[in-house]
């Protein structure tokens, strides 16, 4: 599928939209005269839009931990018309040292971070194949390439999602199929404000994890310099290009922090070269 052109109306499918970057992501291709199918858990977060949109904006009740109910959104959805564009955009932390998480928080943000883009990804890529292309960005997070204390099950899902997504994306590339991982860091979105937290124990409250755990129970958001609306239009302008890239740094702090990480990890490479190459056979 060539890249559309500027009048084009296309259709997205979107979770997570009833807030944050979901949300600015929705108003956008609203606002450029697309049609959005936003997937949320409280239908009355997008009211407003669907009094301003009318049947532009399709709202449906989704619980991405349920895969039945994914497949039956899905479907539905892919019933009503071809997606052009689809957005796995949900997603939540839960913040503590991984001794603390139970099997169940662990679990649930493997499923919403992971495995729901991924069911939601497969679903998608034979009607797009079929119709001749389509892009699908992945909401990662610069802690997809970055990790911290406290975040060891959310960089799990984030670190899962960037190679399924880079995997997927050398499959399907003869197909005009695009996959595309945004990677913002730290933005105005109410994402601080909605972490979980695990039942801190003693032994972690003064080291690296507490000092985490601290600085983000107190975090003023306002301080973020990640502006929600600016990293919804730069990814909007993202799918109308006809070659867009694998990884999109969204923020000052992104690309420091990758940057940093990425150096770190070939100066490290570069220690292990003689190691690496002397487990080969010698003939």
């Amino acid at each position: 599928m060539p890249a559309p052109s500027d009048k084009a109306s296309r259709h997205w499918f979107v979770t997570g939209a009833s807030g944050g970057l979901g949300r600015h992501l929705t108003e956008h291709a609203l606002r450029s005269g697309d049609r959005v199918t936003a997937t949320v858990r409280r239908p009355a977060a997008l009211e407003d839009l669907r009094e301003t949109y009318g049947d532009r904006l399709t709202v449906e009740i989704l619980d991405l931990t349920r895969p039945a109910d994914v497949d039956e959104v899905v479907g539905r959805t892919l019933r009503s018309g071809p997606v052009d564009i689809v957005v796995n955009n949900a997603g939540y932390a839960v913040v503590g040292a991984a001794e603390e998480m139970t099997v169940e928080q662990i679990r649930d943000q493997i499923e919403v971070l992971l495995l729901a883009p991924m069911v939601i990804t497969r679903a998608f890529l034979q009607p797009m194949r079929e119709q001749g292309g389509g892009r699908i960005i992945q909401i990662s997070s610069v802690g997809g390439q970055v990790g911290i204390p406290t975040h060891s099950s959310y960089h799990a899902g984030k670190w899962g999602l960037e190679g399924f997504t880079e995997s997927v994306s050398r499959e399907v590339s003869d197909f005009d199929i695009h996959l595309t991982l945004a990677e913002p860091g730290a933005t105005r979105t109410g994402f601080a404000s909605a972490l979980q937290y695990t039942t801190e124990t003693t032994v972690y409250r003064d080291n690296a994890v507490g000092q985490t755990r601290r600085y983000l129970e107190t975090a003023d958001e306002n301080v973020f310099t990640g502006d929600p609306a600016k990293l919804a239009a730069a990814i909007y302008d993202t799918t109308r290009h006809p070659s867009p890239p694998l990884r999109l740094p969204l923020g000052s702090d992104t690309y420091s922090a990758i940057h940093a990480t990425l150096t770190e990890r070939l100066t490290a490479l570069e220690t292990q070269k003689d190691l690496a190459e002397s487990v080969a056979f010698t003939h």
